[in-house]
């Protein structure tokens, strides 16, 4: 049984905070930034399915492998009647994870996405699965999750999963917080089943995040292409390049969008105007590659005992299950 839950695409509350969000980044001293998370429109992530199947790209291939070998030990090491999923995109990777759950007892997976679009494609791909139940919110990521924890039934335990290289979106600091904010939602027992990408050469992670047929450039400018089309602005997508940058103190790639001229860009559902100098960027993402001992205390400390991790041969790229401790 599919039900839909949270709000409708193109709901009236998440123009103001995209506009709202864009003013405050873009208005800032020193650096400009946009949030990533609006990066993922209908358009933005149509394109980001197809930059997983760039072979310049091997974080998705990476965690499809892992899950493939290993998802009949996550079962029986965490049998699960409550599956939630924080960023579900299209559920590709997430189908055999459920169908080794399903094995052992009925599932009830709620996946979480701010992309309406994104919870479509989970639910056609989920939705022959006999003895699942799927609820999907429309909403930002622990919003998501405390609906969806209130859900749980009784004693049940619940799973939650966060996948793909999403953690490294956040900052070292914010990392940490928000795995802290995932333990304090959950019960003791409970798991939670964390992919993360792990440090690689500068040359390798470069390409991956700057392919040659532009896929990643389209990504990220079609942000812009966004904000024309649902804030009224007027960004000429010519006037600007995507880069890739690698900070090697910190360990992340970053994306910005560089302004090729000076030039002024009116906002007008935001109610401002944003100045660009030639060669200033704006900051839209950054993906942190972590070492394992640098993981290892991340989840110690953030209240989760590993029980088990896998490491990918090809691609340096780890899932770990952990329990709430």
């Amino acid at each position: 049984m599919i039900v839909w839950s949270g709000s409708a695409p193109a709901q009236a509350p998440e123009l103001p905070a995209f506009a709202r969000e864009a003013r405050e980044g873009l208005q800032r001293a020193g650096q400009k930034t946009l949030p990533p998370k609006w990066l993922y429109d209908d358009l933005g992530t149509m394109l980001f399915d197809a930059i997983t199947a760039l072979p310049e790209y091997g974080v998705w291939r990476a965690e499809r492998r892992l899950l493939g070998a290993h998802a009949g030990e996550i079962a029986e090491r965490c049998g699960a009647g409550l599956v939630i999923e924080l960023g579900s995109g299209s559920a590709s990777k997430t189908r055999g994870l459920l169908e080794a759950q399903l094995a052992y007892r009925p599932v009830r997976y709620c996946d979480i996405d701010i992309s309406a679009r994104a919870l479509e494609l989970a639910r056609r791909q989920l939705d022959d699965l006999p003895r699942l139940h799927v609820q999907g919110f429309e909403r930002e990521y622990l919003d998501g999750l405390e609906a969806a924890l209130r859900l749980r039934e009784g004693a049940e335990r619940a799973l939650v999963l966060f996948l793909g290289s999403s953690l490294g979106n956040f900052d070292r600091a914010g990392g940490a917080r928000f795995l802290h904010r995932i333990r304090r939602a959950l019960r003791r027992d409970d798991a939670l089943l964390l992919g993360t990408d792990m440090e690689k050469p500068e040359a390798q992670l470069l390409a991956a995040y700057d392919d040659p047929l532009g896929v990643t450039a389209a990504f990220n400018l079609n942000l812009l292409a966004r904000m024309n089309r649902e804030l009224d602005a007027d960004f000429a997508l010519e006037n600007f390049r995507h880069r890739a940058r690698y900070d090697a103190s910190k360990r992340d790639v970053q994306m910005h969008l560089e302004s090729l001229c000076d030039q002024r860009v009116a906002v007008r559902s935001g109610g401002f105007t944003v100045s660009l100098h030639h060669g200033e960027t704006i900051h839209t993402e950054s993906s942190h590659k972590y070492s394992v001992a640098e993981l290892d205390q991340l989840v110690h400390d953030a209240g989760f005992a590993s029980i088990a991790r896998w490491r990918d041969g090809e691609w340096p790229f780890e899932n770990r299950l952990l329990l709430a401790a």
